[in-house]
């Protein structure tokens, strides 16, 4: 391995792994990088490679460590944010030598943090703790006023008078009340990051990619404990974003041209609690399916056990608010959800979805189950099965539980060994596929709402329905004799299905439906 010079320019390249979360906060930290001087470049170019990273399992752990040993190996200087970082710290630092180790506490100056990588001043790593001993157990209490944010540990903006302060002065480059249409306005389609965003102000976004589908972050942080998670220690408690705050960023977004938001959080149905609102979602939710320029909006990771009928009727009833629920259900065994510090079994998630499928019979469904967990028997596994036979999910992940550091479910006894995992991870992926080609098989001669995402020739198209999130859910095919372009929202009816992914015919003059 060749080091590159130390006169190196300021150039990053910033890599991204893990979840729709993760990849907001690489837009955030992208537009305060260049805020404060520094070039994004790709990774071949780049003198800094900055790993936002993921903790969440054994593989995605691994995954992380990986990417972190191939920047190194490039020859440019590497520094590991995110969740693994945060999670580990110190012994992360000390493991992995090739990388400078920040906190999420160094996100309001990672300009600076990254100049330190760049001229070889190594500062030492975190110790990891808890995050959510940083706020009070009372949701209630976690919202100071926007003023009493400003330069506190929460305050997510640089330091008063910083090139990141977001009361910079009037008229100077960093102005967030920038003269309406100037390259510096907020809801101007060309500016590269938004002011005023995040719960003290100063939240900047940059979008690293392109298209028409853009995910908003809404919440952080969570307060369920379930036994096998370890994301609540090291993303902190739950804190909601303000109103207008999300409401301004999908402005700002629809403005860059995205037409679906993703509205995204750890746990998407708590919105609100800390703000003395728990039905806030409801509010919000028609306010951004109105945004000019929004065609679609999507929440995902909702909670069963907190998902109410008020939230369910707008979600199901709301013009320009997918009928479309993603469900974390874990498991179906009420024993094992037990176990698991959950809610629910088998007949009352499916109660739960009689519910949702009164209200919007089209309704898309996914969740993600765990097999494997300490003590699960064959009883436990035919209740699953049976659950997801009467379910009618259109998207089913399966995922093998692993230990993770700190969790509950750690220390439980009867543990399966990984072979036997293995095993039971194989047959219910294989239950899911059928499963999961069935139910797009029983959508044949609907007529869906498919956006449209990319022209792949001979007048076909593909995009997404409403039944269907983006990356994890499938695709939608659709021909049209007309001509039709990414942003479209079309009317098409369902003609065939490969597996997950449908085959639909546009319906004539039904374009740009709202």
């Amino acid at each position: 391995m060749s080091s590159r010079s130390e006169s190196a320019p300021r150039t990053v390249s910033l890599v991204t792994l893990g979840c729709a979360r993760n990849e907001v906060d690489s837009e955030e930290l992208a537009a305060r990088l260049t805020a404060s001087g520094w070039d994004l470049t790709s990774a071949d170019d780049a003198s800094v490679v900055l790993v936002n990273t993921c903790g969440f399992i054994q593989a995605a752990k691994q995954e992380s460590i990986n990417e972190l040993l191939a920047a190194a190996e490039s020859g440019a200087k590497v520094a590991a944010v995110g969740c693994l970082a945060e999670r580990y710290g110190a012994e992360l630092a000390g493991e992995l030598p090739e990388a400078q180790v920040l906190s999420f506490d160094d996100y309001g100056n990672i300009g600076a943090r990254l100049d330190d990588v760049l001229a070889g001043r190594r500062r030492p790593a975190h110790t990891a703790r808890d995050r959510r001993t940083l706020l009070p157990i009372s949701p209630a209490e976690r919202q100071p006023a926007p003023a009493a944010l400003a330069g506190s540990p929460l305050d997510p903006a640089a330091p008063a008078g910083s090139p990141l302060d977001p009361v910079a002065p009037a008229g100077s480059p960093l102005d967030p009340v920038a003269p309406a249409g100037s390259p510096l306005d907020p809801a101007a389609p060309s500016t590269p990051w938004i002011t005023g965003v995040g719960p003290g102000g100063g939240v900047f976004r940059r979008r690293l990619s392109g298209g028409v589908v853009a995910p908003l972050k809404i919440a952080s942080g969570c307060d369920r404990r379930c036994s096998f998670c370890a994301i609540p220690s090291f993303r902190g408690a739950f804190v909601s974003r303000r109103p207008p705050e999300i409401l301004a960023e999908a402005r700002w977004l629809a403005d860059s041209g995205v037409r679906e938001l993703v509205l995204v959080s750890e746990n998407s149905t708590s919105y609100g609690k800390d703000l003395g609102n728990l039905r806030l979602l409801e509010e919000v939710l028609p306010d951004l399916a109105a945004t000019p320029g929004i065609e679609r909006v999507r929440i995902s990771y909702l909670q069963p056990a907190e998902l109410r009928p008020g939230l369910i009727e707008v979600i199901a009833s709301t013009p320009g608010v997918a009928p479309y629920f993603d469900l974390s259900f874990q498991h179906a065994s009420g024993r094992v959800l037990r176990a698991m510090r959950r809610f629910g079994d088998r007949e009352r998630f499916l109660t739960l979805l009689d519910q949702v499928r009164e209200k919007s019979p089209q309704a898309g469904v996914r969740s993600n189950f765990i097999v494997g967990f300490p003590g699960e028997t064959a009883a436990d596994l035919a209740e699953l099965e049976l659950f997801l036979s009467d379910a009618g999910l259109d998207a089913i992940g399966i995922f093998g539980y692993s230990d993770e550091d700190g969790t509950e479910a750690a220390s439980l006894p009867d543990k399966l060994d990984g072979a036997e995992i293995a095993r039971r991870v194989e047959e219910f992926a294989s239950l899911a596929d059928e499963l999961m080609s069935q139910r797009a098989d029983s959508r044949l001669g609907e007529d869906i709402d498919v956006l449209i995402e990319e022209e792949t020739g001979d007048g076909r198209y593909e995009g997404r329905a409403a039944h269907q999130a983006p990356e994890v859910d499938g695709v939608t095919t659709v021909t049209s004799t007309g001509r039709l372009a990414a942003g479209d929202m079309v009317r098409a009816v369902v003609t065939g299905s490969d597996g997950v992914d449908l085959i639909a015919s546009a319906i004539l003059g039904g374009v740009n439906l709202r």
